[in-house]
């Protein structure tokens, strides 16, 4: 072998010790950056965390405060004792109610929504598979405070009532899908135990009520604008700012949280249409009922 091979091997061994150095660097700079942005959403969802708690806790003090003031007021005015002394029981008992009752885990909308987006296309492509079509209808049950989601394989204007039922998947020849328990059934229990006076049963404060929970109760929504049409028992939702995300997928939970609002409340199955943005905003969430509805027992 010749000086100039040996030169030459020489050298192709240290370009290759190089780039695997380089290589190495590459590696140990790439897992630093990710131990520091893990170190990074640690801290954020923590300082969120303590955020949320001492906005709780901010209010709490402000009742006390409040309840405080009105017992000392109650003992400088005696006229108005009984009045005064009722605020500060008020004031008082709210203040420790909202203290102990706050929250010590928060989970990042981001989060949920990432969790919601597996559920959703786990479930739409089970649908595909079966060959189901791309309605959306949201049933009644025997329990008034229930419903369900049937994906049915033919559009029809018959729905199945669901008291027979028994799994998933319907094989009624007239009847074939899948029922499902929509992922605003609890969503809506939680929002029924939050309301002051009921559930209401005409469409307006119906709409009115789902849509207010929506942004006020659950904070899924920056802004939710019903407009009803009785005439055509059609009621449509504008929606903007979606904390999860895009509301054509699977169930999601903004859509059934609505659709089964209107479905306890108006006790007729709901016909879902989503549709994506336009002037107004992000998204219009349209439900449809029939006062005519065909319902046909499933014997299964």
């Amino acid at each position: 072998m010749s000086t100039t091979d040996v030169d030459l091997d020489e050298t192709t061994t240290d370009l290759d010790a190089d780039r695997a150095d380089g290589q190495d660097d590459d590696r140990l700079e790439l897992a630093a950056r990710t131990e520091l942005l893990e170190a990074e959403n640690e801290r954020l969802r923590a300082e969120y965390a303590r955020a949320k708690q001492s906005q709780y806790r901010r209010t709490a003090a402000g009742l006390a405060l409040v309840g405080t003031c009105a017992a000392l007021a109650a003992v400088l005015f005696p006229d108005g004792r009984e009045v005064l002394f009722a605020l500060a029981s008020v004031g008082l008992f709210g203040g420790v109610l909202t203290y102990y009752l706050t929250p010590g885990t928060f989970v990042a909308a981001d989060v949920g929504e990432r969790i919601y987006a597996a559920m959703a296309a786990n479930e739409a492509a089970i649908a595909s598979e079966l060959g189901l079509s791309d309605d959306r209808v949201y049933l009644p049950t025997d329990d008034a405070t229930d419903a369900r989601l049937y994906v049915p394989q033919q559009t029809t204007g018959e729905l199945p009532t669901l008291d027979k039922l028994e799994g998933p998947i319907l094989t009624d020849p007239e009847h074939r899908g899948l029922v499902l328990e929509p992922t605003g059934a609890t969503l809506l229990e939680d929002f029924e135990r939050a309301l002051t006076d009921d559930l209401a049963t005409a469409p307006a404060p119906l709409a009115t009520q789902l849509a207010d929970g929506l942004v006020e109760q659950f904070e899924l929504t920056g802004s939710a604008e019903p407009d009803v049409d009785v005439a055509s028992n059609r009621i449509t939702v504008a929606i903007d700012d979606s904390a999860f995300g895009d509301l054509d997928r699977f169930d999601h939970p903004i859509v059934s949280f609505l659709a089964v609002g209107f479905v306890t409340g108006l006790e007729r199955p709901i016909r879902l249409e989503v549709t994506p943005a336009n002037e107004r905003s992000d998204w219009l969430v349209t439900c449809r009922w029939d006062d005519h509805t065909d319902v046909e027992d499933i014997d299964d």
